[in-house]
């Protein structure tokens, strides 16, 4: 039996932060399906997130076989500076007073620039663009509004994907029609309450 070494890490990586944003989620109130708390959301992303890592560490087992590849010194040297750099700003912005000093939106832009550090090695750009806009997403959805956090969410994730750049309709197709589509999830039918347009 062959093992396919990216798969398998990839699954069990993905169990692991699943993981331990379960144990970080269980001081939220998880509400109902109707009327969600907020650990309701991040519970059921949690799990399916469980899911399916489950399914890339079986992919894995019963895989191909394809080894996992060597890291470069600029992959390397991209990891540990994006570890460095994001701890230094959050040291640098906990103390600060205002939008900064809460502490979620100190470690929320520690995270977002350590994951922009990140890209500048080529092969980490996809992973550090991905989840930098996930954090840009969380830093503008109080302030600026759910859709400007979507605008950004989406528009970050679509620079991770150099062909992408190419079809800027696609992009603005893409963004329209998810606009509108969580919208009529979220708003509409689910009823969560927040802030749609900016809070100056």
């Amino acid at each position: 039996m062959k093992i396919n070494e990216k798969d398998l890490v990839s699954g069990l990586f993905l169990i692991l932060i699943a993981a331990i944003g379960l144990w970080l989620n269980l001081d939220h109130n998880m509400g109902t399906a109707r009327r969600m708390g907020p650990g309701y959301m991040p519970w059921m992303v949690f799990w399916l997130q469980i899911v399916l890592g489950g399914l890339a560490v079986l992919i894995g087992i019963f895989g191909d076989g394809e080894k996992l590849l060597r890291w470069t010194g600029n992959e390397i040297g991209a990891f540990v500076g994006g570890i460095a750099v994001g701890f230094a700003v959050f040291y640098i912005l906990k103390p600060m007073p205002g939008f900064f000093g809460q502490t979620y939106n100190a470690v929320g832009t520690a995270m977002m620039i350590g994951f922009l550090v990140l890209c500048i090695a080529p092969g980490w750009r996809l992973f550090g663009l991905i989840n930098a806009s996930m954090c840009l997403f969380g830093l503008l959805l109080e302030k600026m509004g759910f859709f400007a956090a979507l605008v950004g969410i989406i528009v970050m994730s679509c620079l991770a994907e150099r062909e992408h750049l190419k079809k800027p309709i696609g992009i603005l197709g893409t963004t329209i029609f998810l606009l509108i589509m969580c919208w009529f999830v979220f708003i509409k039918e689910l009823d969560i309450r927040v802030n749609l347009w900016p809070q100056l």
